[in-house]
């Protein structure tokens, strides 16, 4: 078991959900444009409804939408080690155990969250994929005292709040 690293405070989960809230908005409002473009697209070449009852368009929204959220997520954590949801919540992702985190690791832990987004447009796996989040926001909360989700625990990571909020100098 992984012993925080001395001076940090672990994030709360409400900073947390909130921190994903904000994000799930910008990309909410990406998806829809994403959307309307590839309907209109499918539909300007004859193509929806064709196969899919018009679902197409919905699939490669959720994929792109959800390709560009796990990129984002990966990237940003590798560069600066948060989101811009958690910039604005003054939180950050540190290494669990004061070592170093991998871009590999960042990797593994934004294909497990917030990846499964990217199947939300896929009948039975759209169902499956909100479950697999509310399962990660449960694991988060059960995890006493470093709440860390699976994808903490894959990366080898943890959420602390930045050292000016929680009042702590170094």
């Amino acid at each position: 078991m992984a012993t925080p690293v001395q001076g940090t405070v672990t994030a709360e989960w409400w900073e947390r959900l909130v921190a994903r809230l904000i994000e799930a908005l910008v990309f909410g409002v990406f998806y829809y444009i994403l959307f309307i473009a590839l309907w209109s697209f499918f539909r300007s070449v004859g193509l929806l409804g064709v196969f899919d009852e018009g679902r197409l368009p919905g699939v490669f929204a959720w994929l792109g939408a959800g390709l560009a959220y796990t990129v984002y997520d990966c990237v940003s954590h590798s560069r600066g080690g948060r989101t811009f949801g958690q910039a604005i919540m003054r939180i950050r992702v540190v290494p669990a155990d004061g070592t170093v985190v991998t871009t590999r690791g960042l990797l593994k832990r934004a294909l497990l969250y917030p990846g499964p987004t990217m199947l939300m447009g896929i009948p039975v796996l759209n169902v499956l994929a909100p479950m697999v989040a509310f399962g990660v926001g449960m694991l988060i909360l059960m995890d006493r005292p470093l709440l860390r989700g699976p994808h903490d625990r894959l990366a080898g990571t943890r959420v602390v709040k930045d050292q000016r909020a929680s009042g702590s100098a170094g």
